[in-house]
């Protein structure tokens, strides 16, 4: 009985280690350690349909800048997130504003995503522990639990993995009583110089209050090889690039 758990163990630990490698490696494929990109993102909900008109620049996974460039009456908004912070700068106003913990929840732009979206951007490798759920040719569906003391909101993310191009196919995310809450699907997969990704996500809203709700983000323009000037991450950037 002893060998017999002694296998079951051994074998979990397998599946574990190779959950992980499989998270570290689409970490490393999607993220690069400079990346540029302009994008459409497309919100549709019962009020109507918008579209927002960004370009971003990020280093690593701390320091990301974010300017809109349409429509014309969001024209010049700046976003700047160091870490776990973030800032906002309404040219309309010249006023630079600190996100509170207690806007972190709050539509971003008015979309499906979150200020605590943009901010946290957390680490699958460092924040959850993966396991393998199940796996077929270049397939895969995992588990991601947090960490003990992992600063996430989700109770879990199921996701499954093309293994091959080493990017995600969907993510299902929980809350804390383990009750589906989105579900983003990722398509239009392409090679930009060492890193291949999707250029096409959308999220998806499971509250039935929000039936209609779709936010699609189309990357237009991404380039993962050129060094960022320093001076993007930095709260005088909210205003200098504003223009």
């Amino acid at each position: 009985m002893k060998y017999f758990i002694s296998l079951l163990f051994i074998a979990f630990s397998l599946h574990a280690n190779e959950a992980q490698a499989i998270i570290k490696k689409l970490e490393k494929n999607l993220r690069g350690d400079y990346m540029y990109s302009t994008m459409s993102m497309i919100v549709t909900s019962k009020r109507g349909k918008r579209t927002v008109k960004i370009e971003s620049w990020s280093e690593g996974n701390d320091k990301s800048f974010i300017k809109i460039l349409y429509p014309k009456k969001d024209k010049g908004i700046t976003f700047l997130k160091i870490d776990n912070q973030m800032w906002q700068y309404i040219p309309k106003i010249e006023r630079t504003i600190k996100i509170p913990p207690s806007m972190m929840l709050q539509s971003w732009m008015g979309s499906d995503f979150t200020n605590d979206d943009m901010v946290k951007e957390s680490s699958l490798e460092e924040d959850y522990s993966a396991s393998l759920l199940s796996k077929k040719g270049d397939f895969a569906t995992l588990e991601l639990i947090p960490k003990p003391n992992a600063a996430v909101v989700w109770g879990k993310i199921v996701i499954d993995v093309d293994l091959k191009k080493a990017v995600p196919i969907k993510e299902i995310f929980y809350d804390d009583m383990m009750k589906k809450v989105r579900i983003m699907t990722f398509s239009k997969i392409e090679a930009h110089g060492s890193h291949t990704i999707p250029m096409v996500m959308e999220l998806q809203p499971l509250d039935p209050d929000k039936k209609k709700n779709r936010t699609k983000v189309i990357f237009e323009k991404v380039n993962f090889d050129t060094k960022i000037d320093p001076s993007y991450f930095t709260k005088q950037a909210l205003k200098r690039y504003s223009r």
